[in-house]
């Protein structure tokens, strides 16, 4: 994978490009991933716990092993260790209404702690079956798969029942060659599996982590990336399986993460004033505006459009404001400006020169931040971004978007988002020591590093992400579509992209006060399948989105 200040776009990209960087911006350590040890398979007693595994106790792990009063000396596992007394039998707060079972899933070891659901290298348990004969159980251990897809038809990354997803695509090929048991095959939940980046419906990523507790022995299969990538859809593809710590997690461990958005240059075209409209609710007076080329038989004379480059300075210099700490409360769902998890930190951006593909102009911006709130990266962000810039709003508004005013902010089309890969820097360095050792040690742990990876990334990049991208452009003309939904609309929400960079009061979104002619975003820009899209003018508009605050922070990536 590339550095933060390496230009992710295709690889037709010209060499000059303006980068914006916070000083704090951290690189991608260059590196090359190791393929899976193989485990120790011998019948020697249950290693103690080694240092590198006690150093990546998680917050939650930790919490446990402190309430547990795990020893130096007690094996790893974590919150599954399970106190006992000299009869053998549990202790604890925890423990209460439970037996202890002997046998493979509740060993007593020479510290005194029993523990449930772990075996040592090799060991295999037998578990029974509808017809009588005994299958072997096979230990599972904790991994990270490194992976690339295209989520044109699918409905995000995250599983979800009764929809496909590439989480669940994933799970079910997992299952098909034997690195999920079938015990555990119904519930993606009893393999702790975790995402490094959450994804919304049609968005697509180049690189991506997702940590699951898997067979990695499998009889009969030699090669698991091979294995995987033949039960997956030529729009997923697997990198690289990698044993992971005992308590590693994508993503509580992933320091940060890079997106691309990649949009045609005319969406920049300034627009042209038509009309003034009064406010309803306040009686003020804003300018409405409506496109110079407006019918959709001279989409062709946009897209043979170009951009300036004061444009494309203008474009950087107002990027320049998202770099650092701020309150992007107003660029995600159901935040305030007093909520503390509003602070995001963006390390940098780079917007490249454009680029022509076919008849259109493409320009494509990288964004590197520590994490990202639903919808805040590609789709609020560069529709203040782009709209801005096209009207010749000052960036000084971002000042007031930052600060305690609620504005309504549309979204940019899902199509254009790309998720470079994620960061895991720390977790990286703490685990250097051991991805020096051979990766016939059992205490090997390989860094996870995309760059070993750049060759095959950019390649299903150009023919699966970037050509989808512009087939689609240009058979649908979809954020021509976008920007006709902007520009036709007459109500006052989104009138501070014309206020000079101040924020009127009509446009100040407040809570309990209905808005009067409230902008509606169409279903067609959130289309995970643009082939079943309706006619523009067909399409439903639906309201302000509403989420449960409570699944807000499982949505982040």
């Amino acid at each position: 994978m590339q550095t933060s200040d390496t230009n992710l776009q295709s690889s037709a990209a010209p060499s000059a490009a303006a980068e914006i960087t916070a000083t704090t911006a951290t690189e991608i350590s260059p590196g090359s991933t190791v393929p899976l040890s193989t485990p120790n398979t011998s019948t020697d007693p249950v290693p103690k716990r080694s240092v590198d595994e006690a150093t990546f106790a998680t917050d939650d792990s930790t919490a446990a092993n402190k309430r547990l009063k795990t020893s130096p000396d007690a094996p790893s596992g974590g919150a599954n260790q399970i106190p006992v007394d000299k009869r053998g039998k549990k202790k604890g707060k925890g423990s209460r209404g439970q037996k202890a079972k002997g046998g493979d899933d509740n060993r007593q070891s020479s510290s005194g702690w029993a523990r449930r659901g772990t075996r040592a290298d090799g060991e295999v348990a037998a578990t029974g079956s509808d017809d009588g004969n005994k299958a072997p159980r096979l230990p599972k251990r904790q991994c990270a798969i490194m992976l690339g897809f295209c989520g044109s038809g699918y409905s995000g990354m995250q599983f979800q029942p009764n929809a496909e997803t590439i989480e669940g695509t994933l799970f079910k090929a997992l299952v098909k060659v034997g690195a999920i048991s079938e015990d555990n095959s119904d519930d993606p939940v009893k393999v702790n599996l975790a995402r490094a980046a959450r994804t919304d419906a049609g968005v697509h990523a180049a690189g991506n982590v997702v940590s699951i507790k898997a067979i990695v022995e499998i009889p009969g299969v030699d090669d698991l990336v091979r294995s995987l990538n033949e039960a997956l859809p030529p729009q997923i593809r697997v990198w690289s399986v990698l044993r992971a710590v005992n308590s590693f997690n994508a993503r509580s461990r992933c320091d940060s993460r890079m997106y691309t958005y990649y949009f045609p240059s005319y969406l920049l075209i300034p627009p042209k004033p038509k009309f003034d409209t009064a406010d309803e609710s306040s009686g003020s007076t804003s300018t409405s505006t409506s496109t110079s080329i407006t019918s959709d038989a001279d989409l062709a004379e946009k897209r043979r459009w170009r951009v300036s480059e004061d444009t494309v300075t203008a474009l950087r210099e107002f990027a320049k404001k998202f770099i650092g700490t701020h309150n992007f409360h107003n660029f995600t769902v159901e935040k305030d400006f007093k909520d503390r998890s509003s602070q995001r930190f963006m390390k940098s951006i780079h917007i490249a020169d454009p680029v022509v593909h076919g008849e259109t102009e493409w320009i494509s911006l990288l964004i590197h931040g520590q994490s990202f709130m639903l919808h805040q990266v590609g789709r609020k962000m560069m529709a203040t971004l782009v709209l801005s810039v096209r009207s010749g709003t000052p960036p000084s508004l971002l000042d007031e978007m930052f600060g305690p005013k609620t504005v309504f902010v549309p979204k940019m089309p899902s199509l254009g988002l790309l998720l470079e890969s994620p960061i895991f820097e720390s977790y990286n360095e703490k685990i250097a020591p051991a991805s020096k050792l051979s990766p016939d040690d059992p205490e090997y742990r390989p860094q996870i590093l995309f760059e070993a990876h750049k060759e095959a990334m950019e390649r299903f990049k150009q023919e699966h992400i970037y050509a989808a991208m512009r087939a689609t452009e240009d058979m649908f003309g979809l954020f021509n579509d976008w920007i006709k939904s902007i520009d036709v609309y007459k109500g006052g929400d989104l009138s501070y992209f014309i206020g000079g960079g101040a924020i009127p009061e009509h446009a100040i979104v407040k809570k309990g006060v209905r808005r009067q002619n409230p902008f509606r975003e169409l279903k067609r820009f959130d289309a995970n399948n643009y082939e079943r899209v309706v006619p523009m003018e067909e399409d439903t508009a639906f309201d302000d989105e509403k989420v449960d605050r409570r699944m807000l922070d499982e949505m982040e990536g």
